[in-house]
């Protein structure tokens, strides 16, 4: 008789809650901390100079500076990162309005499809002023112009780049990410930008779709609906992009220029086809889903404030776990080169960002 074989048996919920939870409560006890110094603010100056979503950030940052957390405590702090700051996003769909949508206008999507388009020839070109090789050029092009490490990885087995191309693309992104959220409010200060101006920007500039939101906070309500909209329109410019450079691949895979040692080495693998599903992002999907059902007047009106405050209570325990995760020795070794890439290349987004609102005439 053949010995009876049992399925696997998957892991409850019980056993993935058990998994996440030391990482989670570290996220909110460091979200804990940040509302607790916002409140000292407040009592001590009679207003927040600096916000719980950025405290949040600076604390991580300064805990993962002085303690590396252990693999037992990254489930917890990846799934506070990645999921529930999609959740956050998601949310953020039931409060934007027409009247922001509207705002937006079609010249602003066209005008963003060209910022994409002109921000990917600009950086790929000082990626190769600074003799980087092509694919790795195109990583950081990409990244920098549509939404960081994730167009990096969908871009990546597209052209058939190896994962040392990847890692030294993306070793420093959760620096330079943060840096903008913190740095771009007094941008937008130092510039005297309209909330609504603030927003573009930050929809024009910041990387990931959900950091628009700790981006564009200190700026108001109008800055966050109106820039969460305008990344999106940048996120789904990846789609066209990825097919744009799946028809260059084969002329890229006859290139033989690699990297010099230190910069990036290993093995190219094979090229490879982009899932749908990395190209529109499920939370994506369940923004402009919310964002409908508001148009027809189908979210119960009750349910807009508690769905608002859940999002922004949500998006800073995600920052507390994006500061957990910036490591700033990831900047060095990284290396000079691709570390000026990035930062002159993201220089200049944002100044044609800046020109695209001026023509505008956003107020």
């Amino acid at each position: 008789m053949l010995p009876l074989t049992l399925p696997r048996p998957q892991p409850s919920v019980s056993t993935a809650l058990a998994r996440v939870a030391p990482g989670l409560g570290l996220c909110l006890a460091v979200t804990g901390a940040a509302y607790a110094l916002q409140a000292v603010e407040l009592h001590l100056f009679g207003r927040a100079w600096l916000e719980a979503l950025v405290l949040a950030i600076l604390t991580g940052t300064l805990v993962r500076s002085v303690w590396t957390p252990s693999h037992h405590w990254h489930p917890g702090i990846g799934f506070c990162a990645k999921f529930l700051l999609e959740v956050a996003v998601v949310l953020l769909g039931a409060s934007v309005s027409a009247a922001t949508i509207l705002a937006a206008g079609p010249w602003m999507l066209l005008g963003i499809a060209c910022i994409v388009i002109l921000a990917i020839a600009i950086s790929y070109g000082i990626g190769r002023s600074l003799r980087l090789p092509q694919r790795m050029a195109l990583l950081i092009a990409c990244g920098n112009s549509i939404c960081g490490n994730s167009a990096i990885a969908a871009v990546a087995p597209v052209i058939g780049a190896d994962g040392d191309d990847v890692a030294a693309s993306i070793g420093f992104t959760a620096v330079l990410g943060v840096a903008v959220v913190l740095g771009l409010p007094l941008l937008a200060a130092v510039l005297q930008l309209t909330p609504l101006q603030s927003g573009a920007l930050a929809g024009l500039t910041v990387y990931a779709v959900p950091q628009v939101l700790a981006a564009a906070a200190p700026m108001g309500h109008v800055a966050v609906q109106l820039g969460t909209l305008v990344k999106l329109v940048r996120v789904l410019m990846l789609g066209p992009v990825c097919l744009l450079l799946s028809l260059l691949a084969p002329r890229l895979r006859e290139e033989t220029d690699e990297a010099e040692p230190g910069v990036t080495t290993g093995d190219r693998p094979a090229l490879g086809h982009l899932p749908v599903h990395h190209l529109v992002p499920w939370f994506i999907l369940g923004f402009l889903a919310l964002i409908t059902l508001r148009s027809l007047d189908l979210v119960p009106h009750g349910l807009v404030v508690p769905a608002g405050t859940l999002a922004s209570t949500l998006t800073v325990v995600s920052m507390a776990a994006l500061g957990l995760g910036v490591d700033i020795r990831s900047v060095a070794g990284a290396g000079i080169r691709v570390t000026s890439a990035v930062v002159l290349s993201l220089a200049g987004l944002t100044c044609i960002s800046l020109a695209l609102i001026h023509f505008l005439h956003l107020s």
